[in-house]
């Protein structure tokens, strides 16, 4: 504590500074953040509006890790300005809760949202939110993107712990939020198979359902309470909320009972954008359906219609989009052409019969299980001399020069799906041959042993044999599920990796160790690896991202020569974010977006 003081004193003494960018750790919650007060000098000023009591061992301390008003240029510009005219140089002096008093009621605002909604399942949403939240970015406001409800096979670990969708981590990355948490996307839905989900609430498990208990029992109590909370949550520490909505908006069937879109908008105040996809045929009636379809209060909201993704030139588009506008009286934000880029797929293009990306001459066969999840782990290989072949049969693996076997939802279903099809004794036959990875779920089906007696995967009781790669045994005891992100070392290299874990079920693990990771009480050994028989097996998601693990696995390719790019994946997502982001600023019209979600003349 004594520390702390110290620190809050020099900064009081040094007066406004502003970002600090020669800090290591700028920006340490969002790009643009003023870095004045690193220390809060009103700590603790028990405002709910930004902060909350916690429980701990030590009896309950006031928590506002969450809190980024202290951080505004205003703010701090203020607050240096009055403790340097009134002579405040000691945390202690109660001149400084006045203080809070008067820049509270001076700047303390809940942020404006921005609501992007589908004329249809893949229109462009997750697309649309990512480019605005870098625009809105790039023009100096903080911002955060929120899903209220997404249904997703990828999904990352936050920094402490929590379960979101990949889509919203992107989609942080494109605001400057450093480190997103579950606000960004409060329910998440995970497929498990047979019409069922595993719901995630506030990035923990909260159940399993299937559609009319979701709707029945879910949506009315836990999952509104829900939305609001971390709307509410948004909007009090950050300029900009853009949510982004699921499916079209105008699901007439469950109007009533959609927390994703309409009830969202309404919770949260927010003027909303209608995206239709242009490269569809049928585009205007689409944006025409939808907004008939709406209920007349929700029908103001929509502000504008922006048309996504079109090829060729836009001229005849035009006169489509100035005839809607005529009919709706909802003017055109922009027509954005199409824009080639390498940000990671989502699950709906994924599934619509993607067979092969790229055209490198390594060969690599993604096993297609039938419950794949956090398929984008593979997204990093793209990057190189590599075509990632989805496969599904056998002959699919005929001239692979490596195989990949993904992450799963339920591995015991899909070990039964992989002897059924015969690809299971197909990648015996490979074995030794080319080298073979095992993520997550696949990791355990390249075990011995899978012993899940409490049905806990939901097929019932079950013990079966994984592909035998591995001496490991996987068994699943109660719902414990391992959450975390990871650091540590490839052991094989010593050089650095990074990734996180998300999995049921837990492994007796008799081979050596392919990783070696630091965790707060030491190090503990991590994966599977046979050299000899080119075998891995992890359970980090993301392990491809940074280049010394692309570049081991690549390397058990026979005869390969290809130079590996030294680029965390990351870095190559940074810069497509930034195309795309400036793309739309040079397609919208950007006098109509200040006008209607800046200075807020559409209200």
């Amino acid at each position: 504590m004594k520390c702390i003081r110290s620190k809050v004193i020099s900064e009081l003494e040094a007066g406004w500074i502003g970002p600090n960018t020669s800090c290591e750790y700028h920006p340490c919650h969002y790009r643009g953040q003023d870095c004045t007060y690193c220390y809060c000098p009103f700590y603790p000023c028990n405002d709910p509006d930004l902060g909350k009591d916690i429980e701990t061992k030590k009896g309950k301390i006031w928590d506002c890790s969450d809190c980024l008003f202290i951080h505004q240029k205003n703010v701090c510009q203020y607050t240096a300005a009055e403790t340097e005219r009134l002579g405040i140089k000691d945390p202690d002096d109660k001149g400084l809760k006045e203080i809070f008093k008067e820049v509270k009621k001076r700047f303390f605002r809940p942020g404006r949202s921005i609501m992007v909604l589908g004329a249809s399942s893949d229109a462009g949403k997750s697309f649309v939110v990512t480019a605005l939240c870098r625009v809105l970015s790039d023009m100096g406001h903080s911002v955060t993107p929120l899903k209220t409800q997404n249904m997703s096979l990828n999904s990352v670990v936050t920094s402490n712990g929590s379960e979101i969708a990949m889509i919203q981590a992107l989609q942080s990355k494109a605001a400057g939020v450093r480190r997103p948490d579950h606000h960004v996307n409060p329910i998440l839905l995970k497929p498990m198979g047979d019409s069922i989900s595993q719901v995630m609430v506030n990035g923990k498990p909260f159940g399993d359902y299937d559609v009319q208990s979701y709707y029945n029992d879910f949506v009315p109590g836990p999952g509104i309470k829900a939305v609001k909370e971390n709307a509410d949550h948004l909007r009090n520490r950050y300029d900009y909320v853009v949510i982004e909505g699921a499916g079209s908006p105008a699901e007439i069937n469950i109007y009533d009972k959609d927390i994703a879109n309409m009830r969202a908008a309404e919770i949260a105040d927010a003027d909303c954008i209608l995206v239709v996809n242009a490269e569809w045929g049928g585009s205007f009636a689409y944006a025409l359906g939808t907004i008939e379809l709406l209920e007349k209060k929700d029908r103001k909201r929509v502000k504008a219609i922006l048309y996504n993704n079109l090829s060729g030139d836009p001229t005849d588009f035009r006169k489509g989009a100035d005839e809607l506008e005529k009919r709706t009286g909802i003017p055109t934000l922009g027509i954005i052409p199409h824009i080639s880029n390498e940000l990671p797929n989502e699950d709906s293009a994924f599934f619509r019969g993607t067979r092969e990306i790229g055209n490198g001459k390594i060969k690599v066969a993604v096993v297609k299980l039938p419950r794949i999840s956090n398929f984008t782990d593979i997204d990093p290989l793209y990057m190189e001399d590599v075509t990632v072949r989805f496969i599904d049969t056998p002959d699919g693996l005929e001239g692979a020069d490596a195989v990949v076997i993904p992450g799963t939802k339920n591995t015991i279903s899909d070990v039964q799906w992989l002897t059924r099809t015969g690809i299971a004794a197909k990648l015996k036959e490979m074995k030794g041959k080319v080298p073979i990875l095992g993520l997550c779920g696949g990791y355990q089906i390249m075990g011995t042993d899978l012993i899940d007696d409490e049905g806990i995967e939901g097929n019932g009781p079950s013990r079966l044999k994984g592909l035998g790669f591995f001496n490991n045994t996987t068994t699943w005891k109660g719902y414990r599920k391992s959450v975390r992100q990871s650091r540590g070392t490839l052991i094989e290299t010593g050089e650095d990796i990074h990734g996180y874990e998300i999995h049921m079920g837990e492994s007796v693990v008799n081979e050596r160790p392919l990783f070696k990771l630091r965790e707060f009480k030491g190090e503990r050994d991590e994966g599977s690896f046979i050299g000899s028989e080119k075998l891995f097996g992890t359970y980090l998601h993301g392990v491809f991202d940074a280049p010394p693990f692309r570049r081991f696995f690549l390397s058990f390719v026979s005869g390969n020569r290809t130079e590996i790019k030294n680029v965390d994946h990351s870095e190559m997502i940074e810069s497509e974010i930034q195309k795309i982001a400036d793309s739309f600023v040079d397609s919208m019209d950007m006098d109509l977006f200040n006008e209607l979600f800046i200075r807020g003349e559409g209200k």
